[in-house]
């Protein structure tokens, strides 16, 4: 006869099935989250599936899109562009964030150049095109008129120029947010770090390349994948300054993919194509956070 008593679970086995108090602070978070991101990031995969022009309703063609994307060479025009604008801004972006940073620490003038480095980002992108469109048009911009055209972009009908001022736009917009980033690495170094490498005969300049540096390689690493992120997602510049001209010069991806959503009204193709940048994108996010754990 089985005398034993039935098991009872004691106060630790039964709080391992509690919620934690602080989910319930982070619950309408979650729920914000669910509706607006994970939602609307469904309701992309499932159009994704569809050949749909937005009007009539939409019919299913299963992977249809997806096959297309590889078959073509729009996409692989404006992949390559979006590598060579990637490739243009990402040294810039992040060596002269470093650089700049840098050269500010302890000056006098730190806190206004940062402030004044910092404010394009603040102004509007239809603003900023703006004052860019009017100082840089090739015909009739403040820079052609005062110059006689002698210095004069021509990106109005030059493929190469028009992506230097896209990739130098982009570089102006958000230099000062980088160099904030770095600046904050920068006091986050112990001063004891850089009296010892100054005691030991290291000059200024080694004191910045070989332990400065070294030290500031995680925020470097996080701001090589801000810019390629940036890179993956222009749009709003090209939009307003070349409508990826001249001759599809400046057709990066996320201009590829408005002109086949709300061009040709090709819905469907373009919820692929969103799928296939936010792939692109995970894959440089998982680059990064390889990365990180190296430095670690």
């Amino acid at each position: 006869m089985n005398t034993s008593r039935p098991r009872l679970e004691t106060p630790a086995r039964v709080a391992r099935f509690r919620l934690n108090p602080g989910w319930w602070g982070a619950l309408p978070s979650l729920a914000l989250l669910a509706v607006f991101v994970l939602y609307p990031l469904v309701q992309v995969f499932q159009i994704s599936t569809l050949k749909w022009d937005g009007v009539v309703p939409g019919a299913g063609i299963g992977l249809g899109n997806y096959a297309n994307l590889l078959r073509d060479p729009d996409l692989g025009r404006s992949l390559v562009t979006t590598l060579i604008f990637a490739a243009m801004t990402l040294p810039l972006f992040v060596g002269l964030a470093a650089l700049v940073a840098i050269e500010l620490e302890g000056t006098r003038l730190e806190r206004v150049v940062k402030a004044a480095l910092f404010l394009p980002g603040l102004w509007t992108i239809g603003a900023s095109a703006i004052g860019w469109y009017t100082l840089y048009a090739p015909d009739y911009g403040v820079i052609a008129t005062l110059t006689g055209g002698a210095v004069a972009l021509p990106w109005g009908d030059q493929a190469w120029a028009a992506l230097v001022l896209i990739a130098a736009f982009t570089i102006w917009q958000h230099l000062g947010y980088a160099v904030l980033v770095v600046s904050a690495a920068l006091k986050g170094i112990p001063s004891e770090v850089l009296e010892a490498a100054r005691v030991d005969g290291a000059s200024e300049s080694q004191l910045r390349w070989l332990v400065i540096v070294p030290l500031l390689r995680p925020s470097l690493i996080f701001l090589g994948v801000i810019g390629s992120l940036y890179a993956l997602q222009s749009y709003t510049a090209v939009f307003l300054l070349t409508r990826g001209g001249p001759f599809g010069s400046t057709r990066v991806l996320g201009y590829f993919l408005y002109e086949t959503a709300f061009e040709k009204f090709e819905f469907g193709y373009g919820a692929a194509l969103s799928v296939f940048i936010l792939m692109v994108a995970f894959t440089f996010a998982a680059l990064q956070a390889r990365a990180l754990r190296s430095d670690q």
